[in-house]
């Protein structure tokens, strides 16, 4: 059940009147509706691992409690903890392993080699549910949090399904307690969803969508067309990936406001990054983020000057791009963005950009442009290893891109779509400011200018809906 599908919008109406239908005192009843929701939702995708994020939930929830309990400074605790730790990253390495892999798995030592189950490995969300479990007992284990009393509770946390097949990875810390106290429909809180899924549905089925026919012709046939053609469909999966992902993000902190819940945010314009740092403390926040806390600093604390920080910053990109999946081209992927931050940590002018880039102002200063620019093109380098389906084949794509036909016109130029890229990347940068594009943007016009506004993109969603591609993060 996509969040752009119509089942998804009936599916949501229906859980949206019973929600609010119960009363806000009824704190257990909505969670344990959310649960049901929850379990049905996951059931639309693949009811067949539904099993697996039960068994994930009540182990990391059992774990936890045994963590707790442990005395201080006994070795029963840092046990449980390892216990923990390397089931919940046995059945990530068990259920994203590639079918290539498993195949070559002598037949008979292990049920995972049977044909008919290499073709249902991938349990849908399975890295965002594992890592939500996993910094559950990371945190207890380190006394930030207490376990959950509440299983129910804790079920949601795991599963609620805004959040469950994509992100963002929730943290106990910031989850749990929303779920503790009572939740009062807030119309405005309501409306700041409604736009925020609106824009999202957006960016997913107009944007995303839109690039997915050229990127897949192109790089589909990468020896068949010119270089210049080439750097258009790596520019077209920049924005294809950055619209599909940001816009299920946007989709699902919008559907969680319109129950009352607020979800971490998990994008902050990363293409308007002045550098690769900032890129990637902008881009899918909550993994980066999950990777500083639990694998970058604890490294840290027994790092090398210089020299550690480097070996810590590769470690932590290549298990990044291993999250992603068991490929050489997620690997080459996360190896390529070790390589662009080893250049910022080591050259002697490191930069530093916290701040919104021209803050304040309409247009960005010419040095700026340059450094937005740059590193839009870096990434943009990096995304042909993600994209492409073996690293032999990035590595062609790369080459056919250093020729002279890449100062011809590109044999395919999709005009109207890349007018609408130019208009959404518009009203990303007036909205850049803000949590996501539209939480300001046209609130200021007259009534019926800004439902003009609205219906129009109601409009624009409808007519390009027939295309509808499966959402790229879903898959990890």
């Amino acid at each position: 059940m996509s969040f752009n599908s119509v089942d998804y919008a009936l599916f949501f109406m229906v859980v949206f009147v019973l929600y609010w239908g119960m009363g806000s005192q009824k704190v257990k009843s909505q969670n344990l509706l959310l649960l049901g929701a929850s379990y049905f939702f996951y059931a639309q995708w693949d009811a067949r691992f539904l099993f697996l994020l039960v068994l994930s939930t009540l182990f990391n929830f059992m774990i936890g409690r045994q963590i707790h309990t442990g005395s201080e400074g006994g070795r029963a605790r840092l046990f449980w903890l390892y216990l923990g730790v390397t089931l919940n990253v046995w059945v990530l390495a068990v259920f994203k392993l590639p079918i290539s892999w498993l195949s070559s798995i002598p037949q008979g030592a292990s049920l995972l080699v049977n044909p008919v189950t290499l073709k249902v490995m991938l349990p849908v969300g399975v890295s965002f549910y594992t890592f939500c479990g996993l910094s559950y007992i990371i945190d207890i284990y380190k006394k930030k949090i207490t376990p959950s009393t509440d299983y129910i509770e804790y079920a949601v946390f795991i599963g609620f399904f805004p959040a469950l097949t994509a992100g963002p990875i929730e943290r106990a810390s910031h989850f749990l307690p929303q779920l503790r106290q009572p939740r009062r429909f807030d119309g405005a809180q309501a409306s700041d969803g409604l736009r925020q899924l609106l824009w999202g549905l957006f960016k997913k089925v107009v944007i995303a969508d839109g690039c997915a026919q050229y990127v897949n012709m192109i790089f589909g046939d990468a020896a068949g067309y010119s270089a210049s053609t080439l750097v258009l469909g790596a520019v077209l999966f920049s924005f294809q990936i950055y619209a599909d992902f940001s816009g299920y993000s946007d989709m699902a902190l919008g559907s969680a406001r319109l129950l009352g819940i607020e979800l971490m945010q998990n994008f902050a314009f990363p293409y308007f990054s002045r550098d690769i740092a900032e890129f990637w403390r902008r881009w899918h926040m909550s993994l980066s983020s999950w990777f500083r806390d639990y694998v970058f600093f604890p490294l840290e604390r027994r790092r090398l000057p210089l020299v550690g920080q480097g070996l810590n910053t590769v470690i932590v990109f290549l298990l990044t791009g291993l999250w992603h999946g068991f490929n050489w081209t997620f690997v080459a992927w996360g190896g390529v963005i070790a390589a662009y931050f080893l250049i910022l940590l080591y050259f002697p002018k490191k930069r530093n950009n916290a701040a919104v880039v021209a803050q304040g102002k309409i247009f960005p200063t010419p040095r700026e442009v340059f450094e937005l620019a740059a590193t839009f093109g870096m990434i943009t380098f990096a995304w042909v290893f993600f994209r492409a389906d073996t690293l032999q084949g990035a590595v062609n794509y790369i080459s056919a891109m250093v020729s002279w036909s890449l100062f011809s016109i590109p044999e395919v130029l999709p005009t109207g779509l890349v007018l609408l890229i130019f208009l959404s990347m518009v009203i990303e940068w007036l909205g850049r400011e803000q949590k996501y594009a539209l939480a300001q943007f046209a609130l200021g016009w007259p009534r019926p200018l800004r439902w003009a506004f609205y219906y129009t993109l109601v409009f624009v969603i409808f007519y390009f809906s027939g295309s509808q591609q499966q959402f790229i993060y879903s898959q990890f």
